[in-house]
């Protein structure tokens, strides 16, 4: 066995174990979190590494995981936004009990994540999406005393263990049919069993009602404001940012790569469902008043757009759709990190509160600005680049019979369009609106290592605007390794 293919896993897991047994002789939650910033950063080398040597995939037991260039690229992904979210707690909790465990379930959460992406199994893949899903419960609900978030984590608690019910039931079905659990092995299967039709199709709609949970499709997205808004801030950019974008890997790889043969029975339904969620989460967003919640029905509104992808399922779109998946990793997760920087200066979570923000920190109102311009797709910023790439894979899918995919584009640029309303209220509240008159005027002073992890967020969004082609092709060979 190949066990290069695991050393990111094992790096993290490793750490996570140690962090509790470091706490007892180092008892300072900066040192803690200096510990797991290593720990992260070797399974990134462990990753960069192995691509480097130019070896080829990495195959761990005949082929139950395997480190190539898709899992690669989603390894790096969900390894950089637990580095950012790691960095940004140094100064969040601090002060906090419990930081050991705090990091522990963060790098755990993590190599749960990095296993979905290694995976070729549909009971491996299970296994990688409960290791994070039991460490989101803990980490949302990490202040005990806080009723939001006890309450937040009581619904995520309740849907995730309804979402899991749904997507093992499913798997088991599957299995039953099939008798593998594999899968190209489920794939090369599926188009002949037309004697299960019945029994496939009750299988999809449970895995599909399961993955729905996880990435916050409509009708499936109700836990989704409540958790962001009532988990602390940091742990809610890592679940917009990175347990979200998981859900999106397991899609990916049993609908395009278990279910792709029979596609024709199941595309209809998941582009309803894409442009449902795009236009109830833009819609839904237009009303808020806490931050908070506008960002999480914005993430819902995102991922109808990432779904076009697996409703048009060619190599163009797959790469359309990691690569949104990336820029919206470093977006969204980005903005919920200015709003936790803000919150430990007392900038509370309504919108009203980022009145005359400019005139406090220019760099928090730049930062903003920028992240969510980019989210709205404005030019030239990356979610501009990762929009166009998209929404023109449903024009450009050259499928027979299938020229209504183009309602998915023009779905999403009328969205689009949408959300620009909401993000630019924000913008005009902190440039335009004058600070409220008992409002404190005096300059902030925001935490360095936060403002550090804002940064590598923005100058990640401006980078990847201005320099696209890059990051293209590297979603493009992820998307070839899917389907290979």
């Amino acid at each position: 066995m190949d066990y290069s293919a695991i050393y990111p896993e094992i790096i993290l897991a490793l750490f996570a174990i140690a962090l509790p047994a470091v706490n007892l002789l180092v008892e300072d939650s900066k040192f803690l979190a200096g510990v797991s910033l290593a720990g992260v950063g070797l399974s990134m080398l462990a990753v960069f590494m192995h691509f480097y040597d130019g070896v080829g995939p990495a195959v761990f037991d005949n082929g139950l995981l395997v480190l190539d260039d898709f899992s690669g690229l989603f390894m790096m992904v969900f390894l950089s936004v637990a580095f950012i979210v790691i960095l940004a707690s140094a100064k969040f909790i601090e002060g906090e009990k419990h930081a050991a465990e705090y990091y522990c379930l963060i790098l755990l959460a993590t190599v749960g994540m990095l296993l979905v992406a290694a995976s070729t199994d549909l009971f491996v893949l299970y296994v990688g999406i409960e290791i994070t899903s039991i460490s989101s419960y803990a980490l949302v609900a990490f202040r005990k005393k806080d009723i939001r978030g006890t309450e937040a984590a009581t619904k995520y608690f309740i849907f995730g263990g309804l979402s899991s019910a749904f997507t093992l039931f499913g798997i088991s079905l599957i299995y039953g049919i099939t008798g593998t659990t594999s899968f190209e092995e489920v794939g090369a299967l599926v188009g002949t069993l037309d004697a299960y039709k019945e029994m496939l199709w009750l299988a999809l709609v449970m895995v599909i009602v399961g993955f729905g949970f996880k990435v916050a499709m409509v009708p499936f997205h109700s836990w989704a404001p409540d958790v962001y808004e009532g988990a602390p801030t940091t742990i809610t950019a890592m679940l917009a940012a990175g347990s979200k974008k998981m859900g999106f890997v397991a899609m990916f790889k049993f609908f395009l790569v278990a279910m792709l043969a029979i596609k024709a029975d199941w595309e209809i339904v998941v582009a309803v469902l894409a442009i449902l969620t795009m236009t109830v989460g833009n819609l839904a967003a237009l009303n808020q008043t806490s931050i908070k919640r506008m960002l999480a029905y914005s993430s819902i509104a995102q991922a109808g757009y990432i779904l076009i992808a697996v409703a048009v399922g060619t190599e163009f779109a797959v790469t359309g759709g990691i690569f949104h998946i990336l820029t919206h990793a470093f977006m969204k997760g980005g903005a919920f990190i200015v709003v936790a920087t803000l919150a430990t200066v007392a900038i509370g979570e309504k919108i009203a509160d980022y009145k005359g923000l400019a005139k406090r920190s220019n760099f928090m109102a730049f930062s903003m600005t920028v992240l969510l311009f980019s989210l709205a797709g404005i030019p030239p910023l990356a979610g501009f680049a990762s929009k166009v790439v998209l929404f023109s894979s449903p024009i450009q899918s050259g499928v027979a019979g299938a020229e209504w995919m183009i309602w998915l584009s023009v779905a999403g640029i009328i969205n689009s369009a949408i959300s620009l309303y909401y993000y630019a209220r924000v913008v005009k509240y902190m440039y335009v609106d004058e600070l409220e008159e008992d409002a404190p005027s005096e300059k902030l002073k925001l935490p360095k290592s936060m403002m550090a992890a804002v940064a590598i967020c923005v100058v990640a969004v401006i980078g990847i605007g201005v320099f696209p082609e890059f990051f293209i092709q590297l979603c493009r060979d992820a998307a070839t390794a899917l389907f290979a």
